[in-house]
């Protein structure tokens, strides 16, 4: 397994390749080249076919999804092309052309009816469209058999594209009334965070077919939970209410308690697993905050 080489990174636009694209020069033994919609769309197993031998790449990073979990309700044949087709299209690609993957996947693909934080090998049972897409594209991946790392994380943000942190930050400057679910369990996720725990697998070589669970470390919140702290670090006297999900109708139904158990990735590859308000104080200084220092438990 090469530890070095050519990385095509599919989804190049998207928040998690942003987030790639901006780590990339802490990877310096690594050529990465970042493949948007236009040019190579993930369901064509030709322009794939390319990309590869045109690179001469070792690995894909796949980064592209259809992440519109309400829409995906209304639209499940588009939800279906890119989160199921595409990871089978790229996953015949290294197949055939010999190089690894490492594809990203969801804390979706659980119901989040249990206590205990999701283990890679938990029973799957996803609560829509979404989830059931994205299951759908891991086993595409398992049946074909190429080397790949599938990676499931949940509650994703940063300071690039459309995501929690950037709405809120939005809306509260505004002094918009927020309504926030209180009752949703999670651990938010820097992209940042997540895009160097990915580059620490691939390091570490990739190798078979491996399911690993990343979120950010620490206690778990709520959707309110995280909102106020983001107000809280970032200075913000937002106008911030707590409401149950039964107040707050929804197209997909939303796992109650996603939690990741993250163990499995951090003894394979050594990923680091920042604690989510650590990684949000990181996070807003990159975005010019004037963050605070102390930190609430929540």
């Amino acid at each position: 397994m090469e530890r070095q080489g050519t990385i095509l990174v599919a989804g190049a636009g998207g928040q998690l390749g942003q987030a790639l694209r901006s780590v990339a020069g802490e990877y310096p033994d690594w050529r990465f080249v970042f493949v948007g919609r236009e040019q190579g769309d993930i369901c064509s197993a030709a322009a794939w076919t390319r990309l590869v031998r045109s690179h001469a790449a070792c690995g894909i990073i796949n980064c592209a999804a259809w992440t519109a979990v309400d829409r995906a309700e209304n639209e499940p044949e588009a939800a279906d092309r890119v989160n199921r087709l595409g990871a089978a299209v790229l996953a015949d690609v290294a197949v055939r052309e010999g190089v690894w993957l490492v594809h990203v996947s969801t804390d979706y693909v659980f119901g989040g009816d249990g206590l205990s934080p999701c283990r890679e090998e938990d029973p799957t049972a996803p609560l829509g469209v979404y989830g059931a897409t994205k299951l759908a594209g891991e086993e595409e991946i398992r049946r074909r058999k190429p080397d790949a790392a599938i990676v499931r994380t949940a509650w994703l943000y940063s300071e690039y594209g459309h995501n929690f942190l950037k709405t809120m930050l939005q809306r509260g400057a505004a002094g918009q009334p927020l309504q926030v679910v209180d009752d949703q369990w999670g651990r938010p996720t820097c992209a940042i965070d997540l895009a160097r725990a990915l580059m620490t697998l691939v390091g570490r070589g990739i190798r078979g077919v491996e399911t690993y669970h990343y979120t950010g470390g620490g206690e778990p919140t709520t959707w309110y939970g995280f909102a106020s702290e983001i107000f809280r670090q970032a200075g913000i006297a937002a106008d911030l209410t707590p409401v149950a999900t039964a107040d707050y109708p929804a197209a997909a139904r939303r796992p109650v308690r996603s939690v990741l158990d993250t163990a499995k990735i951090t003894a394979a590859g050594g990923a680091e697993v920042p604690d989510w308000h650590d990684a949000l104080r990181s996070c807003l200084r990159r975005m010019g905050y004037p963050v605070r220092e102390e930190q609430k438990t929540l």
